[in-house]
């Protein structure tokens, strides 16, 4: 069957196959026990970590409530991709070494869904924390009247099924998933610029703050800032690797093993953002270190009774 008449699900699956090969696998077997042993300590750290972030968050009361729903968005998503995608993605390559082909297609099927869909749902939430620093220095005294906790839900929970049914679409229309990444990333990532060099030009002309405290502003941009710059690093060279792939790539040829391997360390690199993100909250958001520092004292005087 030519290449142009297969639907999304049977070329992936046909691209699969292809990867999931003896010849194919052989080649970077010392690479793959590496990226194993990587994945499952990141699975671990983003697991664990956004577990006590969440838990922290919940008992947290100071910070304003639709805020902390994006960062406990943000810190679901880490989890799941810890609790999911990351274990999906280990045991993809621990197929590849095990030579378990029929595992092999279904969890690279699988990771490769779950990872779209906790990744695109982490790139929406952070363009929203951008959007919503920005309204929140913008509108002033209307700002807990234009975004409220009921508004900020519905853009959460459509932010979660919009991912999730934009990577489903693969198993129908790869192509529309490539076009996704042409069109939707470059957009949050513009959208988030925007709002923070907005943020900054008005910062810079505000000379006394009557409806907030400026301080504690420039705090919570300072985080955000942190966050939005580890997600870049993190995710970069995947959307790089991408972009070459495509472009060195015709659609009948499968990449060469050094591109797969390259590849893979770059899907490992964007967990690495779901284990920094809790560093990240501890650090930058004073709040979030008490509570976390609250609810460690108080699992270990829970186990130690």
């Amino acid at each position: 069957m030519a290449a142009t008449n297969l639907t999304g699900d049977e070329k992936q699956k046909e691209l699969l196959e292809v990867y999931c090969s003896a010849d194919f696998a052989q080649e970077i077997h010392n690479q793959l026990k590496c990226l194993i042993v990587i994945s499952i300590l990141l699975s671990i750290t983003a697991f664990l970590g956004n577990t006590l972030i969440l838990a922290a968050l919940r008992k947290e009361s100071s910070l304003n409530r639709p805020s902390k729903l994006l960062l406990q968005s943000l810190a679901a998503t880490d989890l799941c991709a810890g609790l999911i995608s990351g274990p999906l993605l280990a045991t993809f390559e621990l197929s590849l070494v095990k030579e378990h082909w029929h595992v092999c297609v279904f969890s690279g099927f699988a990771s490769s869904i779950t990872g779209f869909t906790f990744g695109g749902a982490t790139l929406l939430t952070m363009t929203a924390i951008s959007v919503d620093r920005l309204l929140a220095l913008m509108l002033g005294l209307r700002y807990r009247e234009v975004v409220t906790l009921t508004r900020m839900y519905v853009v959460v929970i459509a932010f979660w099924l919009g991912s999730g049914a934009v990577a489903a679409v693969q198993l129908w229309n790869f192509e529309a998933l490539r076009w996704y990444s042409y069109l939707v990333i470059p957009l949050c990532q513009v959208t988030s610029a925007f709002c923070y060099s907005k943020i900054f030009l008005t910062l810079t002309h505000v000379r006394q703050a009557t409806h907030m405290d400026i301080a504690r502003y420039k705090n919570a941009i300072s985080s955000a800032l942190w966050l939005q710059f580890t997600l870049v690093i993190c995710y970069l060279p995947f959307a790089v690797v991408n972009v070459v792939m495509v472009s060195t790539i015709s659609p009948q040829n499968t990449m060469p093993p050094s591109l797969f391997v390259v590849r893979l360390f770059a899907i490992v690199l964007t967990y690495v953002n779901s284990s920094l993100n809790p560093i990240l909250y501890c650090w930058k958001i004073r709040p979030v270190r008490q509570a976390v520092k609250a609810t460690i004292r108080q699992v270990l005087c829970h186990l130690l009774s």
